[in-house]
């Protein structure tokens, strides 16, 4: 196990493209939360409503790594297996590390350290520029608060839990370039629209909590959605949101295991 975890961890880290959507997760994210941060406090902005306000409005800023930025640890999570496909080095792979599950497993915790370094480069870009502007036009940073200081470390770690569903999925849709396109429609439209839509109507609102987005806002224990008076502000417990995305992991990895890496591959 120690030698399919090492070989995979160098797998991830063996090619550009992991830095590269880090590089450009980083600055899309330090953009997004620099705007967010002034147009949200800024009365000639738009002229809409924001139900949320000072630490609240704050702390559902610092969390946006997760709603704007898991698109980057799902692609990269996902390339950790769909690549394999795509080059052909599945067969080596299979030489090396010949139990299928195994070797699911070890690119799932290989994943980890990933995860968490875009997770907190994410994060921080996000803090960066959005606490300036919330101190300049806003009600303050709030960053001496313990509910913001936990927001920020959950934002942080829940961009692993992105990048192993990444991964598991990338088990269940080998073909890298469908892989990628399904994971850009549904986290770009798809589910923005679902968790909207959903939360609208009383009957389907307890459904919304569940979607994956949703479950990761409630672990982090804020949404952004929620300042913008959408009504998807209702979540989950934490626990609870941490329970789901564990599920969409588990099922989504052994789907993987039991379909796509149990075929015969030449």
């Amino acid at each position: 196990m120690r030698a399919a975890l090492v070989a995979e961890y160098r797998k991830f880290v063996s090619t550009r493209m992991w830095w590269v959507l880090l590089v450009a997760m980083v600055g899309y994210l330090a953009f997004i939360g620099a705007v967010l941060a002034f147009s949200l406090n800024s009365e000639s902005a738009m002229n809409q409503p924001v139900l949320l306000s000072g630490g609240d409005l704050a702390r559902s800023i610092y969390a946006l790594t997760s709603p704007i930025g898991y698109v980057f640890a799902l692609v990269i999570g996902s390339l950790a297996m769909t690549g394999e496909f795509r080059h052909k080095t599945i067969t080596a792979s299979l030489l090396v590390e010949p139990r299928r599950g195994v070797l699911l497993l070890a690119k799932l915790i290989a994943g980890i350290p990933i995860g968490a370094l875009y997770g907190i480069l994410g994060t921080l870009a996000v803090v960066a520029t959005a606490a300036p502007l919330l101190t300049l036009v806003g009600d303050g940073a709030y960053l001496g608060d313990a509910s913001t200081i936990e927001v920020i470390v959950l934002s942080m770690l829940v961009m692993v839990l992105w990048t192993a569903l990444g991964v598991a999925f990338g088990a269940v849709v080998s073909n890298q370039v469908a892989a990628i396109v399904i994971l850009l429609a549904f986290t770009q439209l798809v589910e923005p629209i679902a968790r909207l839509a959903l939360a609208a109507f009383d009957a389907t609102a307890s459904v919304s909590k569940f979607l994956p987005g949703s479950a990761a806002d409630a672990l982090v224990g804020t949404s952004f959605y929620a300042s913008m008076g959408e009504g998807a502000g209702d979540l989950l417990p934490q626990w609870a949101g941490a329970l789901v995305m564990l599920a969409y992991i588990a099922v989504s990895a052994l789907i993987g295991r039991y379909t796509t890496l149990r075929r015969d591959i030449a």
